[in-house]
């Protein structure tokens, strides 16, 4: 019995605990961290982000209130708010950083074009092809707190796009957390 169980449940993949923290880009770049947030019980949905140099340092922040639409286009949206923000201040080397693998897994594809995000992927791949370099890359949340207090910051926010100081006393504790290097434990699967 115990042998029919072993081959009809098998283990559950392992796991290994990484310390996670936000990761500056190199000096020639700067890295845009975003994030979306929706709350489950009102639907309300919100995104954020920020563009920051390899110090840390704090170039612009911003949160959206989006109302109501699904967590992967408050993500989505997110992106593409930054990424045209980092265009606009003439920034031509940008690793963007999201902690959704949807997201991340729709920028890199060819979206499908009866996919309903598929407007909000176009505009994101658009912008990627201007002339410049952009990079998406996946982060664990716990790399990404800052864009996630902001994410979570456009529900207290009218309806739109919202810049927010770089002395904000919440978004500078979360920047200084991050240039410092401080980490944070995380289960991660095994690759393999």
């Amino acid at each position: 019995m115990d042998k029919d169980r072993a081959l009809h449940h098998p283990s559950p993949p392992a796991r290994t605990e990484e310390l996670i923290s936000w990761k500056p880009p190199p000096p020639e770049r700067i890295t845009l961290n975003s994030d979306g947030s929706v709350h489950h019980g009102t639907g309300s949905a919100a995104a954020g982000g920020l563009l920051r140099d390899h110090s840390g340092r704090c170039i612009a922040a911003y949160t959206i209130s989006l109302g109501i639409c699904s967590i992967t286009r408050a993500e989505l949206r997110g992106a593409v708010e930054g990424l045209q923000l980092a265009w606009d201040l003439g920034y031509r080397r940008v690793r963007v950083e999201l902690d959704s693998r949807c997201a991340i897994h729709l920028i890199s594809s060819n979206a499908n074009p009866d996919h309903h995000h598929v407007s909000i992927i176009d505009r994101l791949q658009a912008l990627a092809r201007r002339d410049w370099e952009v990079v998406f890359s996946h982060v664990y949340r716990e790399g990404n707190k800052c864009a996630d207090f902001l994410a979570n910051y456009g529900h207290s926010m009218p309806l739109g796009f919202h810049f927010v100081p770089a002395s904000d006393p919440i978004l500078m504790h979360w920047t200084l957390y991050d240039s410092q290097g401080l980490s944070e434990s995380r289960l991660v699967m095994n690759e393999g």
